[in-house]
């Protein structure tokens, strides 16, 4: 195959790039020269692992420089109090002003896109985020759509409402839910859906903030999937993971050496910015017998760990699970199909968007169990513990699909699918070439 040039542009957060990078990686190592517009913050952070940077700003710049993703962090501290209300009361009061801190993004960086496709000339675009870029698909290049999220972003009448955090098995909050999400999101959804016509791209889908792609990639292991509810449309390809292998290897300290139980916890890089949250549940977690890798998230000074931990701002999280028996988790979805990828029951704590949606998958399929994140009592927690870490036929359920999970390899399918598709495309625009 000729050399492609292939243009990512992921969401800020670590979840969406750290998702890009693994993909681009191996993308990369075929031979193709791999891009990322990547949000401004990540300058010089990608380009060590092998790839071109060509950034772009989401909002007029700060006076102060600002840390890899730093606006999404200081937002989920800044709200970290909606978190406690009900998901169908956050569609108002954060879910929305989500989607307008996004929407505010994509207007402000439109002419910095148009102007990098045209630096750039890539063969084909790669978005994972949940927001539409028109210039992303307005370029005369096939557009593949990642979503590394919320498999509940793929609609169908027999899922859950997204971000609702409901079960299957009980629709009747299903409607309420859904028809909140209208009253709320329909004038948002009006007013962005006529800039993005207005800037050359297609009619966004009803109530939905970005287009399908020619090809459009999802991550989310069929053991988790909702493949009965919802079967795939044409043009979606699963992938079972997408774990990243740029991640430095890593050995346990000395100071958590022992035979127990052995413990990763984290909130990811935005739900560890709220400190109180973080320090409550590591006070119930010091009071257990179990060993814990703890990562304390950009805020790491302000959190003391106590004497059965260790931790870091950041830990190599695809080195570390692998290495232990259990994950407590906000539920966001690169954990949760880390987890997964590697055999390990969860405990779930979510907090906000994706999280609910998938900490009530997790513990509806019994693959781990959901608690009230801010409302959890110790012996609830402790009660958790102990429940998953003695429960043997479900370590052994989790460890033989882990196995399988790997063996389907989602990141080389990935690259496979954006291969093909910006083959395909070249070979149907050929023969329109050669007959001028």
């Amino acid at each position: 195959m000729a050399p492609l040039t292939v243009l990512f542009v992921p969401e800020s957060a670590y979840g969406p790039t750290n998702n890009c990078v693994g993909i681009g990686d191996v993308l990369r190592r075929r031979g193709h020269r791999v891009v990322f517009a990547a949000e401004a913050s990540w300058e010089g952070k990608l380009a060590p692992l092998g790839f071109d940077e060509d950034l772009v700003a989401l909002a007029p710049p700060s006076d102060v420089e600002q840390e890899a993703g730093q606006f999404w962090k200081d937002f989920i501290r800044d709200t970290a109090p909606e978190f406690r209300k009900p998901t169908i009361e956050q569609l108002d009061t954060w879910v929305k002003p989500v989607w307008e801190e996004l929407i505010s993004g994509s207007r402000y960086c439109e002419p910095q896109l148009k102007a990098i496709i045209e630096r750039v000339r890539p063969d084909v675009i790669v978005e994972d985020n949940v927001v539409c870029f028109p210039a992303l698909t307005t370029a005369g290049v096939p557009f593949v759509r990642v979503v590394s999220c919320n498999p509940l972003e793929v609609k169908g009448p027999g899922v859950p409402p997204t971000f609702s955090g409901y079960p299957i098995a009980d629709r009747s909050g299903w409607a309420a839910f859904a028809a909140e999400y209208d009253r709320t999101h329909r004038p948002l959804w009006e007013e962005f859906n006529a800039w993005v016509v207005a800037q050359g791209a297609e009619p966004l889908p009803d109530l939905e903030f970005v287009h399908e792609g020619a090809a459009n990639l999802y991550v989310y292991p069929e053991i988790a999937d909702y493949t009965a509810e919802r079967p795939l449309g044409e043009g979606w390809h699963r992938l079972d993971s997408s774990v990243r292998e740029t991640e430095e290897s890593f050995e346990l300290p000395d100071s958590l050496s022992g035979d127990g139980p052995l413990i990763y916890f984290s909130l990811g890089s935005l739900g560890s910015a709220d400190v109180e949250l973080m320090r409550r549940i590591i006070g119930a977690l010091a009071r257990t017998p179990y060993r814990y890798v703890v990562s304390k998230g950009p805020l790491h000074a302000e959190i003391e760990l106590a004497d059965n931990m260790w931790g870091a701002e950041f830990v190599p999280q695809t080195s570390v699970i692998p290495l232990v028996d259990l994950v407590i988790t906000h539920g966001g979805n690169n954990t949760t199909t880390e987890a997964l990828h590697f055999g390990k029951p969860m405990i779930c704590l979510p907090l906000f968007w994706d999280q609910y949606d998938n900490a009530q998958r997790v513990h509806e399929l019994g693959l781990g169990i959901r608690l009230d994140t801010y409302g959890f009592t110790d012996e609830e927690l402790h009660a958790a513990l102990g429940a998953l870490l003695g429960d043997g036929e479900l370590r052994a359920r989790l460890a033989a699909a882990g196995e399988e999970i790997r063996g389907r390899d989602g990141l080389r399918r990935a690259a496979d699918v954006i291969e093909q598709t910006a083959v395909a495309s070249a070979a149907s625009a050929a023969p329109a070439v050669a007959s001028k």
